[in-house]
Formats: C-alpha cells, structure tokens, sequence
C-alpha cells in the first residue's frame, strides 16, 4: 500500500517527539524537564510502537503515568500571537479560515468511500485494514499544508502550535488510547459474547432494521457508561456489529466502523464519564452546575444519534 496506518502513526511521532524538544527548551515551564520527558515517552511509542517489545512499551506508560502523578506535568510558554495580531488575520482571510477544518472531513469520506479498493498497479492507495484512520491522518495531513498556505506560516511554526494544543490537553490525550485499551480487555473477557447473547435474546436477529438500532444505541449508551466511544467500540462490535452486521448481512465493515463510532460519540455528549470533554470545560468556565455542558448538548446528541441510526440503515441496504 502506498500509505498506510504506520505513516499515520510516524507523522504524529514526529510532531509529538519535535514538540517534545521545544519543551525541554522552554526555561518558563518550571516542570521542563518532566513534561518534556512525558511527551517524549508518548512521542516514541507513536513512532516505533510497533517495534518495541510490549513490556518496555508498558514501562514506557508507567513512567509516564508516574510523572502525572507526581506533578510533573505543567504548562509553559507557547509565543502565542497577540490578540491584535489574531484580529488582523482574522480580517484578512474571514470564512475563508474554516476551509481546512472542513476538508478533514469532506477528504476523509472521499478516502473511505471512493477510494478504499483503488489500486495503482499491484499495489492500494490506501491501508485496507484501516481505511479510515489512514484517510483521516491524509485529510488532517492536506488540512495543515493548505493551512501553511493560506497563513504563510511555516512547518516550524505548525509543530509549535501543535505542541502548545497537546499541552493544553496534557494527559487526558492518551484517554483514547488507555480506554481503547481497557475496551480490548473486556472484549478479551467476554463482555462482547454476553452483550451479542443479550441482544439475540432481545431483538429478532433476522431484522437489519433492529440489529443497527441495537447497534447503535448500544455504542451510545456503552460509551455513557465508559466513558469514551474507543473503549465501547471494540465490546459492541465483537458482540453486535461483526457476528451480526459484517458475517450475517455482509454489510461493509467500515462504514459499519464509522458509523458505529459516530454513534459513540453521541454517548460522549451525555455523560460525566467523558471528564475531559464535559467536566473540565464546565470546570475552567466556573460554571455553577457542574452538567450544565451536557444538559446542553443533550438534544443535539439525540438527533444525531438518530441520524446516525437512518444513516447505517441506508448504507446497509445499500452494501447488501
């Protein structure tokens, strides 16, 4: 394949390993030296995760859980443009600022719906196993080169900006990872086997219809439950969407993948659980009641979950 999930990975070990360095170099982070080394440590295990033993790859993460606990991760000083400067290029580009966040999407369904089976010669364009992560790194990847373009900024200043967002989230960026992980140990344990025996008890499985709503709604409830949608998406699917969906009906797996995910995230929008999305915001906007972000986001993520719903449902039929 020409592009695969490991150029995903080693295009964010870059960044992350450059970032890192710009850490150890910042003398107003008074923590430099533990920050840096976190993000260091994370840095390493994008870029040659595959290589490394696990066991190291685990003491990796312990130390890094270590410096967490410890205190040892702070923020520092970033450059950060001045407000009349932000304004200034506001007024020069206007709308025209919202181009590359829409193009990591629009980008990353023309990957994964035009040209997931696309060849050039003997070999595909992009990973079959993974059509979908490796379309989205390519759109966030065209996505910051027209955003160097439109700004006249330059590589050196998009690690920088990249480094100052990480930070800003600090340890709660290896959330996905660490519940996709604790989402793998319960497939391992069963958990998707008892969820698959429930749902048969429940719902006729000859149904489409009513194995994507239990799909679906599942993902969303699952994830209120965890927390995140990565650690719901490994249960639901071994137990819903693979015996039931992709071998029963031979439905498309990655449409099933994203969608699936997609309904996840509606689950995100409604619970405490999701700390680094509802909790902390409420917390640094100082708000009085504590659920206000998700008593808002509430209806929104009703309607998209059954947009996400009537959308599988029509992608289905038509994979069938």
């Amino acid at each position: 394949m020409l592009f695969s999930i490991e150029a995903v990975y080693l295009f964010l070990g870059i960044i992350v390993v450059l970032g890192s360095m710009f850490t150890f170099a910042d003398r107003k982070n008074p923590k430099r030296f533990t920050s840096g080394l976190f993000y260091l440590l994370y840095g390493v295990t994008l870029l040659f995760g595959k290589v490394i033993p696990p066991f190291y790859i685990g003491l990796m993460v312990l130390i890094m859980v270590a410096i967490v606990g410890a205190g040892g991760l702070k923020l520092g000083s970033y450059g950060e443009a001045t407000l009349e400067e932000r304004s200034r290029h506001r007024g020069r580009l206007k709308n025209r600022l919202f181009i590359p966040a829409l193009l990591i999407p629009i980008l990353t369904v023309i990957g994964v719906t035009w040209l997931k089976n696309v060849k050039v010669g003997n070999v595909f364009i992009l990973d079959p196993k993974n059509v979908t992560l490796v379309s989205l790194g390519l759109a966030t990847f065209v996505a910051l080169l027209v955003s160097m373009a439109m700004t006249r900024s330059t590589p050196f200043m998009a690690v920088k900006e990249s480094r100052r967002l990480l930070e800003s989230i600090g340890w709660a960026a290896l959330l996905p990872q660490m519940l996709a992980t604790l989402g793998t140990i319960f497939t391992t344990a069963g958990v998707g086997a008892a969820v698959s025996n429930l749902v048969k008890a429940i719902i006729p499985t000859h149904s489409l219809f009513w194995i994507v709503i239990a799909y679906c709604i599942g993902m969303a409830l699952f994830t209120m439950i965890m927390g995140n949608a990565f650690a719901a998406f490994p249960v639901m699917t071994a137990g819903i969407a693979v015996p039931l969906l992709i071998k029963q009906f031979g439905v498309d797996a990655n449409h099933v993948a994203a969608l699936g995910m997609f309904s996840g995230y509606c689950g995100t929008l409604m619970t405490p659980m999701a700390a680094n999305f509802n909790i902390v915001p409420a917390a640094l906007l100082d708000l009085k009641d504590k659920n206000h972000v998700i008593r808002v986001q509430v209806p929104t993520a009703l309607i998209l979950l059954a947009f996400n719903i009537v959308a599988m449902y029509v992608v289905t039929l038509m994979d069938l």
